[in-house]
């Protein structure tokens, strides 16, 4: 798949309503303080639609290119999550594995339950961590005291500590709730993102090179940018890094209507910084280059010939995993009606609960600084939005998905 833009009536799409989608975008520029916005459409394989609107530098008149390089934040995860994969194909651990077998440090946490801790009905599960549903936290929610003690232990705040540090740090502290119980959006994939490293004997930037970005041809893509491509990275913009603030301090700087530009350096290097690798968000990409990885997912595991993981494998990760009584999911005070999750990604189960068009079995994910990806295997279709644009609460990838389907004419 290349960037060229292929004919939608070839794939049943009408380019006069896909033609939509620009003024749309370009209102969330003129109106809404974006700086600039990425959407890629495909459909059969086929890249339909590639449009770019607004600023890479608002400050000193870059518009955003087709080759822009975005901090994806958590679409990190479904990456991780699929490499992880292909370990599990090869026997090297089950699911229903305690995670203990691999990380000893985990055997001994306990659960904060009032002001008590108390030890765990059953371990973790290396499942858990895939679904969210092992006990885990993120130091931006605050509904668990375990949040600021996650805080207080910086674990997204130092760049030049080792993800084996990190994982050392989470292992710790207690956990939120036991095993299984509840789904909290959390560091889970930062620890899933360690026992590659752990299984595979290999640092995890290698190891997502090797498996995923090589084979696929992702050059664009990895945890940190070379020399010559820095002035692609587009400037961040909006409300407080996500990494140092809570949810309420963002919320607040949303309604008094703050939208300055963002050093995120500190916390999401650009530079080549040896231990900088996670799980859990880091990654650099592209447009383009995504959509290879989610392309090769929408094939069941294969682009161009190269096959990364089994089409079963595909299909078992993107199937519904929690139990009915966590359904539906929240991430603060955000909720997912109509989806469940799977192994990474959430997972469509009701397509009117949602409230969006789509098909059931539908997945994706998103990220801090608005990046957004869903594909569809019902109607072969893949969708990205990418922007930069600090945890916004406006909703263009909804808007980009109403005037995708609307464009699906058969």
């Amino acid at each position: 798949m290349t960037r060229t833009v292929q004919a939608a009536e070839s794939v049943g799409c009408s380019p006069e309503r896909l033609a939509r989608i620009r003024p749309i975008m370009q209102s969330y520029v003129d109106q809404r303080g974006f700086a600039g916005i990425t959407t890629m459409l495909a459909r059969h394989g086929r890249v339909i639609h590639f449009e770019q609107v607004g600023w890479q530098d608002r400050e000193n008149s870059i518009p955003l290119a087709a080759d822009t390089i975005f901090r994806i934040y958590s679409m990190t995860k479904p990456v991780v999550c699929t490499a992880l994969m292909t370990l599990y194909e090869e026997g090297r651990f089950q699911l229903l594995n305690p995670l203990a077998k691999f990380l000893p440090q985990f055997g001994k946490v306990r659960v904060l339950t009032g002001s008590a801790e108390v030890d765990l009905v059953r371990p973790i599960l290396v499942r858990d961590l895939f679904t969210h549903t092992a006990g885990l936290t993120y130091t931006f929610l605050e509904d668990s005291p375990v949040c600021e003690m996650y805080r207080q232990a910086k674990v997204m705040r130092n760049p030049n500590q080792s993800l084996e540090s990190v994982i050392a740090e989470l292992a710790r502290l207690p956990l939120v709730h036991q095993p299984g119980t509840k789904w909290n959006y959390s560091m889970s994939i930062d620890v899933l993102g360690h026992l590659i490293e752990v299984i595979s004997e290999k640092p995890l930037q290698d190891f997502l090179r090797e498996r995923l970005f090589a084979p696929l041809g992702m050059t664009d893509t990895g945890f940190a940018v070379s020399h010559d491509k820095r002035r692609r990275i587009a400037a961040m913009y909006g409300h407080p890094d996500i990494a140092v603030s809570t949810f309420s301090q963002i919320m607040e700087a949303w309604q008094k209507g703050q939208n300055n530009r963002r050093d995120v350096e500190s916390t999401n290097p650009s530079s080549n910084t040896p231990n900088f690798a996670r799980g859990g968000y880091g990654l650099f990409s592209t447009a383009s280059d995504y959509m290879r990885f989610a392309q090769m997912l929408l094939n069941r595991g294969t682009l161009d010939g190269v096959r990364i993981i089994a089409p079963k494998t595909v299909d078992f990760m993107h199937m519904n995993h929690l139990p009915a009584a966590l359904i539906p999911y929240d991430i603060g005070l955000i909720k997912f009606p109509g989806y469940g999750f799977g192994l990474g990604s959430r997972v469509l189960m009701n397509v009117a609960e949602s409230g969006m068009p789509g098909s059931v079995g539908e997945f994706g994910w998103a990220g801090a600084a608005k990046t957004y990806y869903w594909i569809d295997p019902q109607d072969q279709l893949i969708g990205i939005l990418l922007s930069q644009y600090m945890v916004c609460f406006d909703l263009p990838e909804k808007d980009l998905q109403v005037l995708t389907y609307q464009a699906v004419m058969e």
